[in-house]
């Protein structure tokens, strides 16, 4: 099929050993790519009994169709394994470049298993592929082991584009959140899958290549990428993310009670968010910085010249490490904030758990159920940016208390006891995202049903229930009412089979944000030269969503698992979602019933054969 490179990249480290394999055609249709195709080779392995952190389970870092095509925003790769987070299904998406230098290699994804015996990284030219030495790496922050292996190139390597994932100590001392870089500012953030790689004794993947994609439909191609142009340029997303990144939807949500502050506690935060917000990270911009084929340029390079947050030109925070290091933690001081996110992605951490994590201690510090004997000696106090920043060197070396929040909140409240679960707002191990449900009720929904755990980046829902994107094509026609829960299980199987799509394809969710259903068939038709419709897709979209159901089911996911912590579902006193909770019972039932799960929280029998899942159905 066009649009794919027809092989895969298998390396066993503990065998030191590589190879290739093609994926049929049938497979490719129903499963596109990405995190699809991923589920789709774990469970044929059977890989759902496997150990986290043990050399039997695999690394899947695959790219989609879209991949290197130059389509607007596919500048996206999924990387996948069972998480050591949540014993479950994991999934991480990513940007950058890597995913495109991939394909360029030759390569629709890579699959990883084993352990080296010693540290070691991956070095992928087209068809060559060695496995080096790394020990001179290992103990080097991401920014330290990308330059190293740059200044390793020689000058055969001059003008080759080369693109880097690697871990840094969070991965190397297996912290259960620890994510996978790419270059310096990119991540594959959620699930723990940099814990993964670094169990496995692997400190980076190299690529570059030279090799083309072939289009299907050239001419038809060039009319859908034009056509998405156009529509880009046209949306005030566009211009919104593109002159101040991301952290600009603190206006509205900080406004109309979309995020919240102090550990889900507070929601008058408009006044108090302003010091933090996109407009004020614009006032510290170097420039703006694009992933592969994006026109938009949402990410912030930032820099702070001196004081006690001083940090040289990098990558600057985005929307939810802003919130969870600020509003999380009551810290308006933006240049702490700015650090926070140099070191976690020196660290290699999650900035989302790491600032949710950091937002559980402080309260259980209030509460008396942690000290300063610890701590190190640390008063855990809100707002004290100072001490936030020692909690993330704490957790990313694992010492002291930071040994146990290395853990995630869930491990870490039942190791440290008394009512520490009260603080740990999680949903199946993972910490809640910064969408408050209380001030968008869909948004409830969508912390809950994941596969996964609670993750935005498994629906679109931050766009469409906020009336920001619309897609009447869908039947998502916008002028949703924010606090109420009636309908929006619909919404939210449309959101979320959107976003699979996008996760199986390559494709950016804010560029998506700005597109429309119609342009996403047309590109993945001309692409592939295959007959896609509209219907197709969203079936496939179903498929995708169960698939990942299905193996957390088989380990261990039940309906039980499917609820919002109790914090959550408390309402606020004031503020713009005083009183307001959402309807978890409704939404659940509604959204069970149209998917086709049942009141375990698994899929039926029947929808799994309706979807070509026979086999997992057997399982199940």
């Amino acid at each position: 099929m066009e649009g794919y490179q027809g092989q895969v990249l298998e390396i066993d480290l503990s065998e030191e050993e590589h190879d290739t394999f093609e994926i049929e055609d049938e497979i490719l249709r129903e499963y596109l790519g990405g995190s699809g195709l991923a589920a789709k080779l774990f469970l044929d392995r059977g890989l759902q009994d496997v150990e986290p952190l043990s050399p039997e389970n695999h690394l899947f870092i695959m790219t989609g169709p879209l991949a290197g095509t130059g389509f607007p925003g596919s500048g996206r790769f999924g990387v996948a394994a069972k998480s050591p987070l949540t014993n479950l299904w994991g999934e991480a998406n990513c940007g950058g470049h890597f995913g495109a230098q991939l394909k360029f290699a030759g390569y629709d994804g890579i699959i990883v298993s084993g352990e080296a015996d010693d540290p070691v990284y991956i070095m992928i030219d087209d068809d060559e592929v060695e496995i080096r030495d790394a020990s001179h790496l290992w103990g080097k922050d991401v920014y330290e082991t990308d330059e190293a292996i740059r200044a390793e190139m020689t000058d055969e390597w001059v003008g080759r584009d080369i693109q880097i994932l690697s871990i840094g100590q969070g991965g190397e001392n297996l912290v259960k959140f620890a994510g996978i870089a790419g270059d310096k500012g990119d991540f594959a953030a959620r699930c723990g899958l940099g814990a993964v790689m670094g169990s496995k004794n692997l400190k980076a993947i190299v690529v570059t290549g030279t090799n083309s994609i072939t289009i299907a439909d050239p001419e038809g191609f060039k009319k859908a990428m034009d056509d998405a142009m156009a529509r880009i340029a046209e949306a005030d997303l566009s211009k919104a993310w593109r002159n101040h990144g991301t952290a600009i939807g603190m206006v509205a949500g900080t406004k109309h009670g979309g995020v919240c502050g102090k550990n889900w506690q507070q929601g008058e935060l408009y006044a108090f968010a302003k010091p933090i917000r996109g407009f004020a990270i614009t006032n510290h911009l170097t420039r703006n910085q694009s992933c592969h084929a994006c026109p938009i340029g949402c990410k912030r390079v930032v820099k702070v010249d001196e004081g006690p947050f001083q940090m040289d030109e990098g990558p600057g925070p985005e929307f939810q490490t802003v919130l969870n290091f600020g509003l999380m933690l009551m810290n308006d001081n933006l240049e702490s904030i700015f650090k926070a996110n140099e070191l976690c992605n020196k660290y290699g951490l999650d900035t989302c758990s790491c600032g949710s994590t950091i937002a559980f201690a402080f309260e259980c510090f209030e509460n008396g159920l942690i000290t300063t004997k610890d701590t190190g000696g640390i008063e855990l106090n809100w707002g004290d940016a100072e001490a936030i920043i020692e909690m993330i060197h704490k957790i990313g070396k694992r010492e002291a208390i930071g040994d146990v929040l290395a853990e995630g909140t869930r491990i870490a409240a039942e190791k440290i006891g008394g009512n520490a679960a009260d603080f740990a707002i999680e949903v199946k191990g993972m910490e809640v995202p910064m969408h408050d449900p209380r001030g968008f009720h869909g948004q409830g929904l969508c912390q809950v049903i994941p596969a996964r755990g609670s993750c935005h980046t498994d629906s679109i829902h931050f766009l469409i229930e906020e009336n920001f994107a619309k897609y009447p094509e869908l039947g998502l026609t916008g002028d949703y009412e924010a606090q109420k829960s009636e309908g929006k299980a619909e919404m939210t199987t449309k959101s979320e089979g959107l976003a699979n799509i996008c996760n199986a394809t390559s494709m950016c969710l804010y560029v998506m944000g700005t597109l429309s259903f119609d342009d996403m068939v047309a590109a993945h038709k001309t692409i592939t030269g295959e007959d896609f419709t509209q219907e197709e897709l969203l079936q496939t979209a179903e498929r995708l969503v169960l698939i990942k159901r299905g193996l957390s089911n088989l380990m261990g996911m039940t309906a039980e698992d499917e609820k919002l912590p109790k914090r959550i579902m408390t309402a606020m006193e004031s503020g713009p979602t005083a009183g307001s909770v959402p309807d978890m019972d409704l939404m659940l039932k509604e959204y069970y019933k149209i998917r086709g799960i049942d009141s375990d929280g698994k899929p039926t029998k029947e929808k799994l054969e309706e979807l070509n899942l026979g086999d997992l159905a057997e399982l199940l």
